[in-house]
């Protein structure tokens, strides 16, 4: 017996180191992003040449700071962002930094051990472990497909990583939704840094909805906000339109409005269906990119 305890004290204590190497790896790679505006976030040092991703909702203009867990901050460039993804992508002038691992998130599985790290309530590095939830879509503001973790979150963690057991990311921390963690997988933030131009946009903010139609429910993209100069104002959309799909296809999800715009090019024209005052409606939008990546689809 007294062999047993001793065998299950060592396999704990390896265990535990093993644990402790991981978070340690993760803090380094894991750094706290700010900006013009009050508050921040973190970010992940996804290459060692001086790409860091974080969340578009944390690095809103186009410089930011970087502060690294050795103490330096550093000036940097937001290169790209994506706020249906909620992702950002920043430059730094740095080499040879501490990168992160990138894992599989398609590999995932319910019930797998997570690891969160981040600046909660400006707690450097601060860690919290917990499992995949679920992975499935999620009908919010940003994105469509989530890895859902149930583990602690806090203000200041958003961007972050999520790393599954032996520290490699398969996502970047996002929202909480009903109580859990939701992350950008890490396949695509994979693709968002492959991405070689913005993607084409319209220049609205829309959220979804339900509206009845001849005694029907259909789903629709509420038009809250119309940017100036934008392809939608020079179509004519206002606030208060209901978009309900591209050339007689109709929407079904917020990402529809998203994909649509992905399968376009700059210069291409979209038929836009929507609905004013239950009045169903159609107009031509010459779609285009910006000077940076979209602020609004």
């Amino acid at each position: 017996m007294a062999d047993l305890t001793d065998e299950m004290t060592a396999r704990m204590a390896s265990l535990n180191e093993a644990l402790a190497a991981v978070a340690e790896r993760l803090r380094r790679v894991t750094v706290q992003v700010g900006g013009r505006r009050p508050g921040g976030g973190s970010g992940v040092v996804w290459r060692p040449d001086g790409v860091i991703v974080t969340n578009a909702h944390v690095a809103r203009g186009r410089r930011a700071t970087v502060g690294l867990l050795d103490g330096r901050v550093l000036d940097a460039e937001v290169i790209a962002r994506d706020p249906w993804l909620d992702l950002a992508r920043l430059a730094v002038s740095a080499a040879d930094l501490p990168a992160a691992t990138a894992g599989d998130s398609n590999a995932l599985r319910v019930g797998e051990l997570v690891f969160a790290v981040g600046n909660p309530l400006g707690i450097r590095g601060a860690l919290t472990a917990g499992v995949v939830h679920a992975i499935s879509p999620a009908k919010t503001a940003v994105g469509s497909r989530w890895v859902q973790a149930d583990i602690r979150l806090a203000p200041g963690n958003s961007g972050g990583p999520l790393a599954d057991a032996q520290g490699r990311i398969i996502g970047v921390n996002s929202l909480i939704a009903g109580g859990l963690a939701l992350a950008v997988p890490s396949h695509l933030v994979e693709r968002f840094l492959r991405r070689r131009q913005p993607r084409p946009y319209l220049g609205v903010t829309v959220q979804p909805v339900f509206v009845t139609l001849q005694g029907q429910h259909r789903f629709g993209l509420l038009v809250l906000e119309v940017a100036v100069g934008s392809p939608a104002e020079a179509a004519g959309i206002l606030l208060g339109d209901v978009l309900m799909g591209v050339a007689g296809h109709v929407f079904s999800a917020l990402d529809d409005l998203a994909a649509a715009l992905d399968n376009a090019s700059p210069g291409d024209t979209l038929v836009l269906d929507f609905c004013r005052g239950g009045i169903c409606l159609s107009r031509e939008v010459v779609v285009r990119v910006g000077t940076l990546t979209m602020e609004a689809v």
